[in-house]
Order: C-alpha cells, then structure tokens, then sequence
C-alpha cells in the first residue's frame, strides 16, 4: 500500500507518524479514529487512546486492513459525547432533540462533563445565571429533561448528596428496571 496523502475510511483517518504528528494531535483532541503509518525508523507513539492505532510501514495490504477493521469496531462502540448548538439542540449519536434554553444551558453544563458529577450549584449557575432559583426550579426542568432524553437514549442520574450526572442509558430491561429505580 503506498499512501501519498492522508486516506479516510470510514470516518477513519490514516496518518503517517512522525511527520504528520500535528494531524494526530488535532484528531485526537476531536476524538476521530486514526491509523498511524509508523516510518521504519521511528518509534510509535506512545498512548493508550482506544480511537488509535497503528502499524509499522511498508506494511502487507492485509494487515493494514485487518487494522482498520479492528479500529472502526473499536470506534463504533466508543462513547462519543452529547453537544449542543446554538439553535437550542442536543446531538447525541447521529439523532436530535430540541431544549428550551434554560434546558440548553443545563443540558450544555451536564455535557460538559459527560459521565462526571455536576453539583447543584453548578446546574443552578448554569441554568440560571442572573437569578437565585429555587432547588424545585431545578428539580422540575431535571424532571423534563430526563423524559426529553430518553429517544437519545441519555440519562440524568442524581448522586444524592453530591449533584447529577448525564451518561448513556443502559440497555435492555434490567438496565430499564436500573434506570427508573435511579430517577
């Protein structure tokens, strides 16, 4: 296989390392899938990143292959991250639900630190930001969003004590049973 620019494959970005090292870095700040072409004299990066990998060049054409389809496997069940915009939507995995913008502003906080704590406080900032609310203000929009999510197949846990946490919703039904015991 002989690469002469960089090629994608699904969604896959095939680099060479070290010389386009300043690609790698941006794809992996973005969280897009790489495979890096190491040189023959140089040695692979060092990383742990599951949306990585790489295989020294020149290589067999099947063995490049056989990379890629273990990347975009890997890359497929990866965890990507909510987003919001700035026409009040949510994207999550290909799919989109509106929010109030009150809704965004929580919403954007709990993406933020996706799968992490997010104190009261910091929902009430969030949401809020020239006004003192109440915890029941909060309660109430957390109550919405949860029935809001559900399509994306996203949902807002409460830590008791500590805050909330939005994550991807388990599948199946014991995890739907986990799921409403949690709300």
């Amino acid at each position: 296989m002989t690469v002469a620019e960089p090629e994608i494959r699904a969604d896959i970005v095939v680099l060479r390392w070290p010389a386009e090292r300043t690609a790698r870095d941006r794809l992996a700040r973005e969280g897009k899938p790489r495979l890096l072409l190491v040189a023959p004299d140089s040695d692979p990066p060092e990383g742990q990143d599951c949306l990585e990998d790489w295989i020294r060049f020149p290589a067999d054409d099947r063995d490049v292959a056989a990379r890629l389809r273990a990347l975009e496997l890997r890359a497929s069940h990866h965890q990507s991250r909510p987003e919001t915009d700035d026409c009040g939507r949510l994207t999550f995995n290909g799919n989109w639900v509106a929010l109030s913008p009150i809704e965004q502003r929580l919403v954007a906080a709990l993406a933020n630190r996706f799968g992490e704590v997010v104190s009261r406080e910091e929902l009430l900032a969030a949401g809020w930001p020239n006004e003192k609310p109440s915890d029941t203000a909060l309660r109430v929009h957390l109550t919405r969003l949860r029935k809001e999510l559900e399509p994306l197949h996203l949902q807002i846990a409460t830590v008791r004590g500590f805050g909330h946490v939005m994550q991807e919703a388990p599948v199946g039904p014991a995890a739907a049973a986990s799921y409403a015991s949690s709300r």
